[in-house]
């Protein structure tokens, strides 16, 4: 069977992205940087079932997605972020779920020349096995070396790559003398599409124990806000209710004024000593308990020294 031509090959490329945004709620725009023909089969393999993993040309995604936008606007807010070398993954499963698998699907691949540096690479302390006449590379990147046993050791851990720097070709050789692959290229979560949000992945990673701590800040400042002001509010009036509890309290102390919360701290003030006897007693048990586990010791090593002197006189 031949190959259909370009025209029916964007026709189908349209109908079947179309297809797709109407069957699944939810998908995400990843960046597919360095990720190979093989790698995204696997990525395909893995996500069988559970997500339909879809790429193709910026030009292409954004028509298909413009003519559609009469059936749903919320589109709309996707295609800005159709830029570079991006694709989706639309799915209905959890959210989460489908991300960690995506990121689960990475392949360790080398430091090519003029690769940007992902992340910070480190060249640890060791003996690298090579031969001195290969000096030079260490001495052009200022890494401290010495000659063990004929071979080249390098004397600390050194820093070769921070995240953004640009891998240059003695970098890149010296990475690949050593064996060191450092660098992880797969699908990576750049937006969260959600019926018609669309939001940033770290969200995904906020726990509803975040929300109730963030919830609870913003309750005690509003309440904090509407004392200073004196605005009443239902996130205030708890306290400014116990503010007015302890004024009563204040002045019924001071006054011949009564009611049955302030019995006990009048009681208090006329004879304090009620209230002091039950302190002295609880006291007075943990001291005596104390005096006991002591009798006890002074017990437990007087046997003891008992019974080393009768075995010292078995041989006097």
């Amino acid at each position: 069977m031949g190959r259909e031509d370009k025209a029916t090959w964007k026709s189908n490329y349209f109908t079947k992205l179309i297809q797709l945004l109407e069957d699944y709620p939810k998908c995400f725009i990843v960046g597919a940087d360095n990720v190979g023909s093989k790698q995204m089969q696997q990525i395909r393999i893995s996500l069988r079932g559970s997500a339909v993993v879809l790429m193709g040309k910026n030009t292409m995604m954004r028509k298909a997605i413009k003519s559609h936008l009469e059936r749903n606007p919320a589109l709309e807010k996707v295609l800005p972020h159709i830029k570079g070398n991006v694709g989706f993954v639309f799915t209905r499963q959890d959210l989460v779920e489908v991300r960690d698998r995506l990121l689960e699907n990475k392949v360790q691949a080398p430091a090519r020349p003029g690769a940007i540096a992902p992340l910070p690479v480190v060249i640890p302390a060791q003996n690298t096995g090579l031969t001195p006449e290969r000096t030079s590379f260490f001495q052009a990147l200022s890494i401290p070396t010495k000659i063990s046993k004929g071979t080249i050791e390098i004397i600390n851990d050194v820093h070769i790559l921070k995240p953004g720097d640009k891998v240059g070709a003695s970098e890149a050789t010296l990475l690949n003398m050593l064996n060191i692959s450092p660098f992880s290229y797969g699908l990576i979560v750049e937006q969260v599409y959600d019926s018609g949000t669309i939001f940033s992945p770290e969200i995904l990673d906020i726990k509803p124990e975040d929300l109730r701590d963030k919830f609870l800040a913003g309750v005690a400042n509003l309440a904090a806000l509407c004392l200073s002001i004196n605005y009443p509010t239902t996130a205030s009036a708890p306290h400014s209710i116990a503010n007015g509890f302890k004024n009563l309290l204040a002045i019924a102390a001071v006054t011949d004024v009564e009611f049955k919360e302030a019995e006990t701290i009048k009681e208090y003030l006329k004879d304090p000593s009620k209230f002091a006897a039950a302190a002295p007693a609880a006291s007075a048990a943990a001291p005596a308990a104390t005096a006991e586990v002591s009798k006890k010791e002074e017990k437990k090593e007087e046997s003891e020294s008992e019974d080393e002197d009768m075995g010292f006189a078995l041989f006097d």
